[in-house]
């Protein structure tokens, strides 16, 4: 029997693995070739990596992967992948990083982004984000006014400036092309998303050129030609990958990814968010610059919340055993409050529980945080399902609590590696023959204790950020 159809190639570039496979005919993986990430070194908030260990991670990766297609198609199209926002500055002439590859997750920026407090509702309304050192423009602000050299050197051309996909590409093209994909450039802060091109009202507010960015493009139908025989037919984000991978583009169905952070989202159903605080993502641009969006609920480190407890021994007959309440998301509540002032919180002390039931505490505020999510995008405009994915997704009391407390089925997909899966999608044009692999999840107990605490909890929530402002 013959070997199925190798219909492309996908790469992702992770914060913490680099990881590539080959994608058949049948919309499976094939061939996962995964490295460790270069390690991020932390100071000061601080986030910084060896950008030339990371190229050389990801071409090694790339070449035994693509080395495993020799003998059915030579040259797959390849579906790039990249974490959104890291960034860095290196030389024209020779390729040679300026700076250390600065992680979305440096914090930088934050100075910036207090400066610009005031102009943070033409931000929103332009990009669709809230005002945060997350995201690109507030760390190339302070790195710019802190090197003014490095200005000039960009405007004349002498470096050059972009995100980690926009440099990998320019090395592959031998500097013939510096480009980013309109989903990536969606999260700089800096593009416009109702005209998907840079904004000159952006750059000004960060005091950033408009000439030194690279071209914006659509992130499928790119027809690059690479220096190692490859194809690049393909480019978006990661989360973007994860989503089109898991939900296609059916506004009636919702994912919830839950791994370092966790999101919920959903394709929007008109071209608005009418939620206030959600944030709108541009999922990709397609070849013919038709753009497909979305609105999306955040959740900020909530792995680093449970590293320290036994989340695996919590069931789901643990929680709803006590009348304290939590938040668990250590650096700030996520959209839609974007409260820095309410991290990790209990609203009683919890010295005299268990680690055990402090578990418990945590795995219910995720859950009410997901709950309320999806209960505001139903209301908005009906789901008929979510799905759960990513690696805190597989722990049994996630999976129960959450399908308690909302009002529609929730599945647990059960592929891995969605972000490699949703970028060879793109990059074969969405042509293979594609299927999710899910379960509902049944509930097991008919006590609806979780589903009351959940409803006084939203109250409780309500009436703490109120009490602050």
């Amino acid at each position: 029997m013959a070997a199925p159809l190798i219909k492309a190639i996908a790469l992702d570039l992770g914060t913490t693995s680099i990881k590539a496979a080959l994608f058949d005919e049948y919309g499976q993986l094939r061939n996962l070739i995964s490295q460790p990430a270069p390690k991020i070194e932390t100071e000061q908030g601080h986030y910084e990596s060896d950008a030339l260990c990371y190229v050389e991670t990801a071409e090694r990766v790339l070449k035994q992967c693509h080395a495993q297609s020799a003998n059915n198609l030579p040259n797959p199209p390849l579906g790039l992948c990249s974490q959104r926002s890291s960034f860095l500055i290196w030389e024209k002439i020779n390729g040679q990083p300026v700076t250390p590859l600065i992680s979305w997750q440096d914090n930088r920026g934050a100075p910036r982004c207090e400066s610009l407090h005031a102009s943070e509702p033409t931000i929103r309304q332009l990009t669709g984000l809230r005002l945060t050192p997350y995201y690109f423009a507030p760390k190339l602000s302070i790195l710019l006014q802190e090197h003014p050299t490095w200005r000039e050197k960009l405007i004349q051309g002498e470096w050059l400036v972009g995100t980690l996909d926009t440099f990998m590409i320019w090395r592959w093209t031998h500097g013939k092309c510096a480009i980013i994909d309109a989903s990536m450039a969606a999260r700089t802060s800096l593009m416009d998303i109702q005209q998907q091109q840079w904004s000159p009202a952006l750059c000004n507010l960060f005091n950033i050129p408009r000439s030194i960015l690279p071209q914006i493009r659509p992130s499928t139908g790119l027809n690059i030609a690479l220096d190692n025989g490859i194809t690049l037919n393909a480019s978006v984000g990661d989360q973007s990958a994860a989503l089109i991978a898991c939900v296609t583009d059916n506004p009636a169905e919702a994912l919830v990814n839950l791994g370092t952070g966790g999101f919920v989202i959903r394709y929007l159903t008109t071209q608005k968010n009418t939620l206030n605080g959600y944030l709108r993502t541009l999922i990709y641009q397609d070849n013919r610059k038709k753009t497909h969006t979305a609105i999306e609920g955040t959740l900020n480190s909530i792995a680093a919340a449970l590293a320290p407890y036994p989340v695996k021994e919590c069931r789901i007959e643990h929680l709803a055993t006590t009348n304290i309440f939590c938040l668990a998301e250590p650096s700030g509540l996520g959209a839609p409050y974007f409260r820095d002032d309410w991290g990790l919180f209990f609203s009683q002390p919890t010295n005299q529980l268990t680690p055990t039931q402090i578990t418990a505490l945590l795995l219910e505020a995720i859950i009410f945080r997901i709950a309320r999510i999806l209960e505001e995008f139903h209301q908005d405009s009906p789901l008929t399902k979510a799905f759960l994915s990513g690696g805190l997704s597989e722990l049994d009391c996630l999976q129960q609590g959450i399908a308690q407390c909302v009002p529609l089925p929730v599945l647990h997909l059960k592929q891995k590696e969605t972000s490699l899966q949703g970028a060879a999608l793109l990059a074969c044009g969405l042509k293979a023959k594609y299927t999710r692999h899910a379960e509902e999840i049944k509930t097991l107990s008919n006590n609806n204790a979780l589903l009351e605490k959940y409803y006084h909890w939203k109250d409780w929530l309500d009436a703490l950020l109120r009490s602050t402002g």
